[in-house]
């Protein structure tokens, strides 16, 4: 059966409404204009919308099929106030031919009533929530529509009357879920929000009286607002590992660019730098009128005192810290790291790679069993002419040249680490030098007499 799902506000003034049979509205306004509905492309919009409104919040929700949450905590005043802030949404929105209600309130459920049934934009003062939403009719607390039904034929038709009923009656002839619905809206139960974006207070915003779009005028904006949100983590004593800085368009496209630090910081002229050459893959299109910047991995960070026999020592974060997010910058992330000792019996898991500046664990390298200085990413193989069982070889090929063998220390029996899936077979290392004095380390997998036989590799060089 063919029902309405949605209509205008015409619509509704001839009689019809959602849920209504699309044969009984035809009947009733003959020339009526319908579309078939498109679930997944209103989706899709919605999420393009929620996207768009991340310029006023950092953190925003969607309420499908219709709505969105914006939690507004702290950021208002860029605006002027809730009331500007809210008036600001629904001019722009407007002028995008997107008709909409707002409602500001303390709760995310007593929002959703105001938006809906209000009927005109209300501003509810946390001590007035009830006061705004006893008028409203039951429907406004999100109930399903059978029990809503159920409860109006009671004549407890507003919240208010709703609110005055016992709730132990309520309880057992409508369930825990009106109640509780009840409860969320007044803020006497918390109500857990998925954000699309996951919600950052750390934000600043900057909206431009005309539109931007040159380069030198988007490298001062990058300046200007990471001063004010490098201020504000300086004056909290904080400092962030990641910021990431959001232009947002006049056709409503947000393009951003971010900037890693290896050490937590907060000097806005050193993260303008590194933000700096990245603002050439921004397309300013007609024009950039909103541009946020978020930062994530805030931690504490304590003011430095320099200590009076420290004249001649650099700190990290003044010498080596800057060096590496430069370089992070321009070749990558994942292009830096150190190497650090892992508990591993095979030489290619006994080295990680770890972030550049982060503290080294406890931990070193034995002495007593040296490692090459170019270990290769994978064992090569080779040929190898050796006295058995545990003699190391007395020659072998790699890569076509026979290396005859003058030195050789050895072996190193290192066992294979029986709970991984590949761990593969017992390996004798040997520490050799040919005639020439190149030294290499090889190893046989496998021992003699076993199925199948030993094989001998070329693992790595020493110098």
């Amino acid at each position: 059966m063919r029902r309405l799902s949605a209509v205008d506000d015409a619509a509704a003034m001839l009689g019809l409404f959602v849920g209504q049979k699309a044969t009984d509205a035809v009947a009733l306004v003959p020339d009526l204009v319908t579309t078939d509905a498109d679930p997944a492309a209103d989706q899709v919009a919605l999420e393009a919308l929620c996207d768009w409104c991340a310029r006023f919040s950092p953190a925003v929700g969607m309420d499908p099929p219709d709505g969105l949450f914006l939690d507004i905590t702290g950021v208002d005043h860029l605006w002027g106030g809730e009331a500007m802030m809210a008036g600001d949404l629904t001019r722009r929105l407007a002028a995008n031919g997107i008709p909409a209600r707002t409602a500001v309130a303390n709760t995310p459920g007593a929002a959703w009533a105001l938006a809906r049934y209000a009927g005109e934009p209300t501003i509810a003062a946390p001590d007035a929530t009830m006061a705004h939403l006893a008028p409203l009719p039951i429907q406004a607390l999100r109930l399903e529509n059978k029990v809503a039904a159920q409860i109006a034929r009671l004549g407890l038709i507003t919240i208010g009357r709703l609110a005055g009923t016992p709730r132990d009656q309520v309880t057992r002839r409508f369930g825990a879920g009106v109640v509780l619905r009840l409860d969320q809206a007044l803020g006497r139960v918390e109500e857990a929000l998925v954000f699309r974006r996951p919600p950052n207070p750390w934000f600043a915003r900057l909206a431009f009286a005309e539109p931007i779009s040159t380069p030198d005028d988007l490298a001062r904006v990058a300046a200007d607002i990471t001063a004010i949100l490098c201020d504000r983590l300086d004056a909290e004593g904080r400092g962030a590992r990641r910021f990431e800085l959001g232009f947002h368009r006049l056709d409503g496209l947000v393009q951003r660019v971010s900037i890693g630090l290896s050490l937590p910081g907060r000097d806005a002229a050193r993260i303008a730098r590194l933000i700096t050459p990245h603002l050439d893959v921004i397309d300013p299109g007609f024009g950039i009128e909103v541009a946020t910047l978020t930062a994530e991995g805030v931690e504490s960070l304590a003011q430095r005192q320099q200590r009076l026999d420290a004249a001649t020592e650099i700190a990290p974060e003044d010498g080596l810290a800057p060096l590496v997010d430069r370089l992070a910058g321009r070749l990558g992330a994942r292009a830096i790291w150190r190497d650090e000792p892992s508990p591993s019996h095979a030489p290619e898991r006994a080295v990680a790679r770890k972030p550049p500046l982060s503290p080294s664990v406890a931990g070193t390298w034995d002495p007593a069993r040296p490692r090459p200085l170019r270990l290769f990413r994978h064992p090569e193989p080779i040929e190898a002419i050796a006295p058995i069982p545990d003699d190391p070889p007395v020659s072998f090929r790699w890569r076509g040249a026979l290396h005859r063998v003058r030195r050789a220390e050895g072996p190193e029996r290192l066992a294979p680490e029986w709970w991984r899936p590949d761990h593969g077979a017992t390996r004798d290392y040997y520490r050799v030098e040919d005639e020439t004095g190149a030294r290499f380390w090889l190893f046989r997998a496998g021992l003699y007499g076993a199925d199948p036989p030993p094989k001998w590799w070329l693992h790595g060089l020493f110098g």
